[in-house]
């Protein structure tokens, strides 16, 4: 992703609430699958990380990235904004890439 699309997504991302929020139980698999779920329907998820969960935002964004095959667009303090397309029909399209 570059860093035109990553600003475009981030621009996109500003007005979205959290969809799901980690708290004191950090990433259990019915959180991750919940994640997962949720991309059937969205392409760009906003997710807060609560006070009471002591792990890393940062670590928390790879760990759900890599476990639903998402990307981290972003990590602002405990906001984490992931993106995934639409394999069969993308809603957000993204700006080219200069070649």
């Amino acid at each position: 992703m570059t860093s035109k699309q990553r600003a475009y997504l981030k621009s996109l991302a500003s007005t979205l609430e959290p969809a799901f929020q980690v708290g004191k139980a950090s990433l259990t698999p019915e959180f991750t699958a919940a994640v997962g779920e949720a991309f059937n329907t969205k392409e760009l998820l906003k997710i807060a990380v609560l006070k009471n969960c002591m792990d890393d935002p940062g670590e928390i964004a790879q760990t759900i990235a890599e476990r639903t095959h998402a990307q981290v667009v972003q990590v602002i303090g405990k906001k984490i904004v992931l993106y995934k397309p639409d394999q069969k029909n993308p809603k957000i399209i993204l700006p080219k890439e200069n070649k």
